[in-house]
């Protein structure tokens, strides 16, 4: 592996963790950034363009009161200016309802088609598989013992701790 493979292959780890980034921020600015203009999305319901799928994520995910989406295991090959991603997937969801919080939990993998344009590595084509998922009652806690000196909650978009964070910059 020569040192042009090593940058292009933390690019395209910085282009998936970026994807998460946007997701569990509800941030569609972005999301959209990770993706070619031209993308295609097949989140198992049938590909779709980006350009059509941002949207309904945004109005989806921002009805939960958090997401967080956690990556691992990317499998890679890189030829020239495309890539072929294999990427494991565990999502947490909280769900408002009326009786209550729910906690949805997704295994799968993103199968991600890579194209590097202008410099920059971004998803071409996503299909998502879906390995198991579990629903039950929402057990996190907010508040007792160790949890009355937590104060930082994540959240979505500007209101997360780590806009102004980044913002310091």
């Amino acid at each position: 592996m020569d040192i042009i493979e090593v940058a292009d292959r933390l690019a395209i780890a910085e282009t998936l963790a970026l994807y998460c980034r946007g997701i569990d921020r509800c941030d569609g600015e972005q999301l959209a950034a990770v993706f070619t203009p031209d993308a295609m999305i097949d989140y198992g319901d049938g590909a779709k363009p980006i350009a059509e799928t941002i949207p309904g994520l945004m109005a989806g995910l921002g009805s939960m009161r958090l997401t967080q989406h956690n990556i691992s295991n990317t499998v890679m090959r890189i030829s020239d200016d495309r890539a072929r991603a294999e990427t494991n997937c565990v999502a947490l969801h909280i769900i408002p309802t009326p009786d209550g919080e729910i906690e949805l939990v997704v295994g799968g993998r993103y199968l991600d088609t890579l194209e590097k344009r202008e410099g920059r590595w971004q998803i071409a084509e996503r299909l998502y598989v879906m390995d198991w998922n579990r629903t039950s009652s929402a057990t996190m806690q907010l508040s007792g013992g160790l949890f009355d000196g937590l104060q930082r909650r994540g959240a979505r978009l500007a209101e997360d701790p780590s806009t102004a964070w980044w913002s310091a910059d």
